[in-house]
């Protein structure tokens, strides 16, 4: 039986949400590719998206995983507003191991606890051997008991706003191997996109290769015109990056076509045109002084996988 999910240290954090965003790409996405979606070895579109497509079912795009807008708190998740009271639902099958207050400190019913009401699956199917988890939290109320079986779109909850928040929406996360809040993954690489649109995922380097975090890029559809402005995180922590794209930087939802990504380093402005594959995450890295490469990682073995209980 798994053990309520505590972590191994307590820093400080807040919660917060921005009050002010930039308007979506459009009010309307295509329908989802059907998960699990795995059009390759590496790429691990596993989840479906926590709210109905009948609302706005994708993240804040200024408040992206890894990013640190209030002091040096740092977000572990993705945040999707939605009205109180919509409903929340599994993002893919599993059991309940977790559904009430006191999450992040490991303390059932404490209802200081800065997640407020949340829900965590475990899922029968892991990647690299090793298990999966959701985590659905600020609801306003549980609808599911713990040790309860879902089923993929089955109703957990209602979007809230309880918990360290400034406004209702529902916080999501996926967390790999461990159900501690250390061992987090950036959400937008494990959500299926909608059909025809793509993921970019980019590693965010110094000239000497180390993680460069805060770093802002910005990416331009060739076609539209259309920006998006991406700052990078760093590694350690609750935030990690994936074992093979080892990105600090996910931008989801991204129309596929022709785009131009650039970024300002050591007052020199770099600039490399790259393409939105659909359903696919396309992959950029980025060298200090080298510039940008298209070139991806070395393929390992890896895939959606089963596991015993």
């Amino acid at each position: 039986q798994a053990e309520h999910p505590t972590p191994t240290e307590l820093p400080p954090l807040q919660f917060v949400f921005p009050e002010e965003v930039p308007p979506p790409v459009s009010a309307w996405r295509p329908p989802l590719y059907p998960v699990p979606w795995e059009p390759s070895p590496v790429e691990h579109f596993y989840f479906a998206r926590p709210i109905a497509a009948d609302e706005v079912n994708w993240p804040l795009a200024n408040y992206r995983y890894g990013g640190v807008f209030f002091g040096d708190q740092v977000h572990t998740g993705v945040d999707i507003p939605a009205p109180p009271g919509t409903p929340v639902i599994a993002a893919q099958a599993g059991r309940v191991i977790w559904a009430g207050w006191g999450l992040y400190r490991g303390v059932p019913g404490d209802t200081t606890d800065p997640y407020g009401l949340a829900v965590v699956i475990q899922h029968e199917f892991g990647f690299q051997g090793r298990r999966l988890f959701s985590v659905y939290a600020h609801m306003s109320e549980i609808t599911v008991p713990r040790g309860q079986w879902v089923e993929l779109g089955e109703e957990i909850g209602r979007v809230g706003d309880t918990g360290f928040v400034t406004g209702p929406h529902l916080h999501m996360e996926i967390r790999w191997g461990e159900v501690g809040f250390f061992h987090t993954l950036n959400p937008e690489l494990w959500m299926a996109p909608p059909e025809g649109w793509g993921v970019l995922a980019a590693r965010v380097m110094s000239t000497a290769g180390e993680l460069l975090p805060r770093h802002t890029l910005t990416i331009t559809s060739i076609l539209t015109g259309q920006r998006w402005q991406g700052i990078t995180y760093g590694a350690g922590g609750a935030v990690n990056p994936d074992p093979y794209f080892r990105e600090n930087l996910v931008i989801g939802d991204l129309p596929a076509g022709r785009y131009e990504i650039t970024t300002i380093y050591a007052s020199k402005e770099y600039t490399q045109e790259f393409e939105i594959a659909p359903g696919r995450v396309t992959y950029v890295s980025f060298r200090g002084r080298q510039g940008f490469s298209l070139q991806p990682p070395p393929l390992p073995g890896a895939s959606f996988s089963p596991l015993d209980n």
